[in-house]
């Protein structure tokens, strides 16, 4: 069976017009839709990435592997700081080329710092991190950059460049970019060739609905040794809709890699085709998602400014429930922002036995009680109002995964019940993250704290108020706008553990000290933990990521993808 080139998109002439199915990986796209199939511009809001861009052509410089802890290089063989951790060094991999044959260099990276600093508008990925952070940056060499900070970080390689969460900072070819308008740059032109990575694939195709990628055999990898040529010739990443048309393109044997679904489902498609797999070989087949499910509040609503009215709503939610209903009981509760991984338990013990911690079973009449000393009364239908107007809260969530929906709609259900009128209002991807960076929504279910995996920074830093924006305009952190007294006091405290080292005892106190503020003035609500079933297809390709073959997470919508398409290999009569 071949795959044959679609043309219903616009792309680069490919090598090949088709493509063995045997030779071919497809791969589920992350979404339900894609706002431009064109702009691959990666630093401009709603930048789509995870249709294999970032994936098989925008190559990263690190990549954390979750499974052994320890930075792998990659387009960087190393990044080290100084004794007082305020200025760090990145060397470069020899012979790095860009697909149009430039030399990748130190400019590259230079350039594409600078882009950052240069923001002022600060709404380009990664502007207000680098400003945040880089005092300056200067090239020593062809392959050696030095970074001068505003002060120590000791996670400054970990948080910015090295594949801890999806992606990370990408380096943008200087030959290409300089003169250009970062703001509004597509970097899609297939006549001269673009987009340009140093990945081992090149864009073919790209539509609204499929992209394709093929083989390079010019790949600066393998020319250097780096790694050999990947197996696969090409990848295709596809929006395979909803939930049951996943199952059917698994049972077929046309979709080689999921996104997240059901336990349901996912049993449908072990019924049909037994070389289907997921991460354990037996319940709950999923892996932990580094991101757990939140509830974001708009603090500077007129209703749900009154943080006692959204601590209300902490207390009523049943988490148990929720994951009952949902998840059909394949995750755990959360009881405070932070993933329940080993590395964090010092931190999440720490803010539990403080007592800021959320319980995994309800307390209605709690929050009951605090909604009623606000003025509220329950009218004959059960439903909160004051002076003619009813409690109404309106919570906007991404259709993008069915996930999304079901966990939101069910914590819609318990609200309604305990008196709030509240509303599920679900939008595709893009639309969430325009409306979630401008502030435009009452509550929002998400993920919006993710980060951390071994320290608390991170994540703490995302509600920073150095990140406040007046609604309406793009913020790059603090999206609930949180900008309190008790806001400035939580963010004093998290700057001060931005600068102590990895390790350092005295940061779960300072965490169990920040989250006081947090707790009690509530504009996130932790829901639950994250349970990913992304099961893949043996028939074609062998050597995906499984518990027991864990050379990496299976993270196929990340930048980490790398890692995996290195390591598959294709099933042959033989084998």
């Amino acid at each position: 069976m071949a795959v044959a080139l679609v043309t219903t998109g616009t792309g680069r002439a490919a090598a090949q017009t088709t493509v063995a199915r045997a030779d071919t990986v497809i791969f589920d796209i992350d979404a339900t839709a894609i706002a431009n199939a064109t702009n691959f511009n990666p630093y401009v809001p709603g930048a789509i990435r995870n249709v294999g861009a970032h994936q098989s052509m925008f190559e990263p410089l690190f990549i954390l592997n979750y499974e052994t802890g320890k930075i792998d290089p990659y387009l960087g063989t190393a990044f080290t700081p100084n004794k007082t951790q305020d200025v760090w060094t990145l060397t470069l991999h020899d012979g790095i080329k860009w697909d149009d044959g430039v030399a990748f260099s130190a400019d590259d990276v230079v350039f594409t710092i600078q882009m950052l600093l240069n923001d002022k508008t600060v709404t380009l990925d990664h502007a207000a991190q680098m400003q945040q952070w880089v005092k300056s940056v200067k090239k020593i060499d062809a392959k050696t950059v030095e970074f001068d900070l505003t002060a120590p970080n000791p996670r400054f390689q970990l948080d910015y460049f090295s594949v801890k969460l999806w992606g990370d900072l990408i380096i943008v070819p200087q030959h290409i970019w300089q003169g250009q308008d970062p703001a509004t740059f597509t970097f899609y032109d297939p006549a001269k060739g673009w987009p340009v990575g140093t990945g081992p694939y090149k864009l073919t195709n790209a539509s609204p609905t499929q992209f394709t990628w093929d083989l390079d055999p010019n790949w600066w990898g393998a020319a250097t040794g780096f790694h050999a040529l990947p197996e696969p010739k090409r990848l295709i990443w596809v929006l395979a809709g909803s939930e049951q048309n996943k199952a059917l393109l698994m049972s077929n044997h046309q979709l080689d890699s999921s996104m997240n679904m059901s336990l349901g489902t996912f049993q449908a498609i072990l019924a049909k085709n037994p070389k289907a797999i997921a991460w354990e070989d037996k319940l709950p087949y999923a892996f932990a998602d580094p991101c757990p499910r939140e509830l974001d509040f708009n603090t500077v609503d007129p209703t749900w400014g009154d943080a006692n009215l959204r601590k209300a709503v902490g207390l009523i939610i049943d988490r148990n429930q929720n994951i009952k209903v949902a998840y059909q009981g394949t995750t755990t509760p959360s009881s405070t922002i932070f993933v329940s991984y080993p590395g964090m338990s010092s931190f999440i013990d720490a803010v539990t036995k403080a007592g800021y911690g959320y319980s995994p079973t309800a307390d209605v009449a709690g929050g009951q009680k605090l909604i009623e000393a606000a003025g509220w009364k329950q009218d004959s239908n059960g439903i909160y109002e004051k002076n003619g107007k009813t409690l109404d809260l309106n919570i906007m969530a991404s259709n993008d995964t069915n996930e999304y929906a079901l966990s939101n709609n069910e914590i819609v259900e318990q609200l309604q019940k305990a008196g709030i009128n509240a509303t599920s209002q679900l939008v595709n991807g893009p639309t969430d993250q325009n409306l979630r960076s401008t502030g435009n929504f009452q509550a929002i279910w998400d993920l919006m704290t993710c980060g951390s995996v071994s320290e608390p920074w991170f994540s703490m830093n995302t509600l920073n108020v150095s990140f406040l924006q007046p609604a309406g305009k793009i913020a790059s952190g603090n999206w609930g706008r949180w900008g309190t007294d008790g806001a400035k006091a939580y963010s004093k405290i998290v700057d001060q553990i931005g600068t102590l080292p990895l390790g350092d005892p005295a940061i779960p106190g300072l965490v169990a000290q920040a989250y006081k503020y947090l707790y009690d003035e509530a504009p996130v609500i932790p829901l639950v933990q994250a349970e990913k079933l992304v099961p893949f297809d043996t028939t074609y390709w062998t050597n995906w990521p499984t518990a027991k073959n864990n050379y990496q997470i299976p993270t196929t919508w990340w930048q980490m993808t790398f890692a995996i398409i290195f390591n598959l290999h294709k099933v042959t009569p033989s084998s």
